[in-house]
């Protein structure tokens, strides 16, 4: 691909002074996969229910540590996300490595397994188990969920009815967990890099160089997020600031700005004729 001279000078810029974010110390992985999710992903009132079903207090303190919140795709927003009473039997299936057992469900956790054996002829026999069929499927970086974290959805739609709302990364605590339509990645400056992420020049860069569908939603898994180059700001940026910062670090021009806020124009508008 030819590049104009003003392509170019943005080009060796962004490589001066970018950080590609695969190369920030953070890890990136895939959200939960459980194999059933209407046996595993429940709602609050059956939360309630599992837990008023407890026979001890000891077994109903477990349940409730047993039992996460959990965010899906279409609950996230630019920034946030809207957390619909959602939640997730974690049965994990340990990490052996580290020492950690798998969750015992038929010896700990007689509210939950009489829950989960409601559905006993569907998850006996999916693929994505654990040693037991009570049992999630194993996940070596089972700790990342319990950190501050910055999550996204693996397919991105931009909205006809906001096209500015693009693209959409969030920041939780350590207390949600995600579904595998979701990719997350926990580690250092996390607070920063969810405003570097929701910038003016990420949805440029995404616009260039992720594929979208014909039903206006881009591809944003793993392999193409990880190599958006990013400038190593301070922890004052804000969503408010950002823009400005990222651009003074690149060392843009203001025809270089410009150049760049009218490509996401034709962009989003070249997206919207797709999805008419």
């Amino acid at each position: 691909m030819i590049l104009s001279p003003i392509e170019q000078s943005i080009k060796r810029k962004i490589e001066a002074a970018g950080v590609s974010l695969k190369d920030w110390d953070i890890n990136i992985y895939r959200g939960v996969l459980t194999g059933y999710n209407d046996a595993f992903i429940i709602s609050g009132a059956k939360r309630a229910e599992i837990l008023a079903a407890c026979k001890t207090v000891e077994e109903r303190r477990k349940t409730d540590e047993l039992i996460r919140p959990v965010l899906r795709g279409r609950d996230i927003r630019r920034y946030g996300y809207e957390f619909a009473d959602l939640w997730l039997i974690n049965t994990h299936n340990g990490i052996k490595e580290k020492g950690i057992p798998r969750i015992d469900v038929e010896k700990d956790y007689p509210a939950v397994k009489k829950h989960l054996d409601e559905y006993w002829d569907k998850i006996e026999k999916r693929a994505d188990q654990g040693d037991t069929p009570y049992n999630l499927r194993n996940c070596a970086y089972l700790d990342d969920f319990f950190k501050p974290k910055i999550v996204w959805s693996r397919l991105m739609r931009l909205s006809k009815n906001d096209i500015n709302n693009f693209p959409r990364f969030c920041f939780t605590s350590g207390d949600y967990f995600v579904v595998d339509s979701l990719c997350f990645f926990s580690g250092s400056n996390v607070e920063v890099l969810v405003n570097e992420l929701n910038s003016e020049f990420a949805a440029w860069y995404f616009f260039n160089n992720v594929a979208v569908l014909d039903n206006g939603g881009f591809q944003m898994r793993q392999q193409y997020v990880e190599n958006i180059p990013l400038p190593k700001l301070t922890k004052g940026v804000t969503k408010k600031t950002v823009d400005e910062k990222i651009y003074e670090a690149f060392g843009f021009s203001s025809k270089e700005i410009d150049f760049i806020r009218e490509a996401i124009k034709h962009k989003q508008q070249e997206v919207l004729n797709i999805i008419k």
